[in-house]
Formats: structure tokens, C-alpha cells, sequence
């Protein structure tokens, strides 16, 4: 497995501080960018998550950071978790406030908890200059009404997109960038191949999600950076053009969506 001779490929959804991938992170690191993947977005879920994803950040120049509180998480965020991430909001290497939103399959927080955090957190990465990373499972028409009623004011990124073309043509016009995994390869994907094939070119992200979500042929198993290659290949064959064009699109797209990239520590 090889990625683009021509351009990097970024994986922009990554848990590099799971526990899944903490025995060896040094070979997945490696293997990643021994398959072209060479920049990353860490993302936290949490306050004691997004603190170990800045850590990480500043300890290898080709990874980058998100501070935020997953709606799994909502029940148990207040103030102080608010301050904590404020804090971390203005490290150079931290580029997106996420990964927030809904999830109304696990519901492991109460859906009006959910909604509220939601709405909070837009507004903290309003006030720190941040696009946000959204988590949207079985919540779409909360998450729309939310984003219409409360606009996060830098834009943002719907992480490992999975919904129909209808809803991606509502969340484009709104301004936001889809971001693909691992589902977008499975031969019984629904609606993902088709929006990953009618996007437009200058709204595409690529991404694992690790160690969730893996890939054909690694579906089942750990996932890891490396993988992005597979994804974004799959991307291409349901574009009708090469690996090095996505990879050299996405890579675009990453600087626009990320604006404080342009300034980070270690570019």
C-alpha cells in the first residue's frame, strides 16, 4: 500500500491516544507515513482527550490537534471543562473545535444535554476563531436546525459523512466540507459513495477515525492512519480520477478548512 508521489494526504480524524493504539504508536505512526499519510488531526473528545491531543501535537510536527467534548461526553461537561478547553483553544497546533454534535443511536447523554453542549461549544469556537468537527449519527435534522439557528461563524467539517446526497447538498450550502472513512470502501454502503462521488471537489476530506471504522479490506480490525490511502483510492474510483488528484485536492481543502494551519507550529 502507497500513497501519492505528488502530493501528502492528510488524515484529518484521528484517536491517536486510544488505547487501542497506544502499545505500538510509534510503528502506526511509521507504517502511516510510509503510506503517504503525512500529516494528521488528533481529536479529542473530551477535556482529559483534547489535553492528550495538543500534547501530542506538540511532540510530532506532522500532527495537529482538536479540542472538544463529544456528545457521548455532554452529561458530564460544565464550566470548568468550558475553561479547560479555552485554554487549550489558543495553542498554535490546535486547528478545529471537535469533534461535537449529536448521537441519538447510543444516547449515552440525554438528548436535550446533547443539543445544549452542541450550541455551547458552537459558540466557544466562535469566540476562539475555530471551525468545528461535527459527530452527526441518526441526528440529522437536529444537527441542521442547530447549525442554521446558531452558524458556527469559521465553517467546519462533518466527520466520516455517511448521510444521503439531499443531506450533503443542505450541509454544502451551509458551507461545510464532508469528510470520508472507512464506510465510504464497504460493498453494503447506502448513501456514502454517492455523496462521496457528486461532492464537490474543493469540499472533499479523507480520514480513518482510528482505531474505528477500518477500510476494505481491513474491515473488523483496528484501523490506523496508514489506511487513509485505501479510502481516499476509493474516493478517486468513485470520481473517475487518480489517487495523486485526491490527495492533492484534499490536501488543498485541509488549508482552507483550517485556516490556522497556516500559522502552526511546524509548518
Amino acid at each position: 500500500m502507497s500513497g501519492s508521489k505528488n502530493a501528502m494526504i492528510w488524515d484529518v480524524h484521528a484517536h491517536l491516544n486510544s488505547p487501542r493504539l497506544a502499545g505500538d504508536l510509534a510503528a502506526v505512526l511509521a507504517r502511516a507515513q510510509a503510506a503517504g499519510v503525512e500529516r494528521i488531526v488528533n481529536i479529542g473528545f473530551d477535556a482529559n482527550s483534547s489535553a492528550e491531543s495538543v500534547a501530542l501535537a506538540e511532540k510530532y510536527d506532522f500532527i495537529y490537534a482538536a479540542v472538544g467534548v463529544h456528545p457521548h461526553d455532554a452529561a458530564a461537561a460544565g464550566s470548568q471543562t468550558w475553561d479547560e478547553l479555552r485554554a487549550l483553544a489558543r495553542r498554535p497546533k490546535v486547528l478545529a473545535w471537535g469533534e461535537i454534535g449529536l448521537d441519538y443511536y447510543r444516547d449515552l447523554s440525554p438528548r436535550e444535554t446533547q443539543r445544549r453542549v452542541f450550541i455551547e461549544q458552537i459558540e466557544l469556537a466562535n469566540e476562539a476563531g475555530l471551525p468545528i468537527i461535527i459527530h452527526d449519527r441518526d441526528a440529522h435534522g437536529d444537527i441542521l436546525d442547530i447549525i442554521r439557528a446558531h452558524p458556527p461563524v469559521h465553517g467546519g467539517v462533518f466527520h466520516s459523512y455517511s448521510g444521503s446526497w439531499e443531506m450533503a447538498r443542505e450541509v454544502l450550502s451551509l458551507g461545510f466540507y464532508l469528510s470520508f472513512s472507512g464506510p465510504v470502501t464497504y460493498r453494503n454502503a447506502r448513501h456514502a459513495p454517492e455523496a462521496a462521488a457528486k461532492a464537490p471537489a474543493d469540499r472533499l476530506l479523507v480520514e480513518t477515525d482510528c482505531p474505528y471504522l477500518p477500510p476494505e479490506p481491513h474491515r473488523g480490525k483496528r484501523n490506523e492512519p496508514a489506511y487513509t490511502v485505501l479510502t481516499a483510492a476509493k474516493i478517486a474510483e468513485l470520481r473517475g480520477v487518480s489517487l495523486e488528484e485526491i490527495a492533492a485536492v484534499t490536501t488543498a481543502n485541509v488549508g482552507r478548512v483550517f485556516p490556522r494551519l497556516n500559522s502552526a507550529a511546524g509548518e
